[in-house]
């Protein structure tokens, strides 16, 4: 069933987890606060599309870290180009996001992002969903994100075991 709509969702999430070897508050902390050192700006991000024009370069990723908060991106020419929008912010256990890094006039899909404790380290379970939201563009959108995550988890287990 979709929250939004009470019916069934044509699209299934896109489910993605990974383990780390820190302790939940450390990989929270990791995937927020630290997202600018590991996420793969140069082939994920507005300026990677070309959302900008040729020749424009990411400088630095911010979380910020409260409901109401954002997830951007901040250019070589000065600009913030929104990815989402932070519903939820709950550390060190969980992160709900409004995803839309682009300017398609669409509504956004939502991004949710659990953090649970697994003996000395985190499993990290990513829930991509409401594709419906996308109408004719659902299918590719889920599609190229079922891909699309794993780059940005991959750097993210490669961050947190780098220490």
């Amino acid at each position: 069933m979709t929250p939004d709509t009470g019916t069934e969702a044509m699209f299934e999430p896109v489910r993605k987890s990974v383990r780390v070897d820190r302790p939940a508050a450390e990989a929270f902390r990791l995937f927020t606060e630290h997202i600018d050192g590991w996420w793969p700006v140069e082939v994920l991000s507005r300026a990677a599309d070309e959302q900008y024009g040729d020749g424009v370069k990411v400088e630095r990723v911010v979380f910020e870290p409260r409901a109401g908060g954002r997830l951007y991106e901040v250019t070589s020419e000065g600009v913030e180009g929104v990815w989402a929008e932070v519903l939820t912010y709950a550390p060190p256990v969980r992160i709900v996001l409004a995803w839309k890094p682009n300017d398609r006039p669409e509504p956004p899909t939502e991004v949710e992002i659990h953090f649970e404790p697994d003996g000395d380290g985190t499993i990290v379970r990513l829930e991509h969903r409401g594709w419906d939201r996308l109408g004719a563009r659902a299918a590719e959108a889920r599609e190229g994100h079922d891909g699309g995550w794993q780059l940005p988890l991959e750097r993210f287990v490669a961050a947190a075991a780098a220490g």
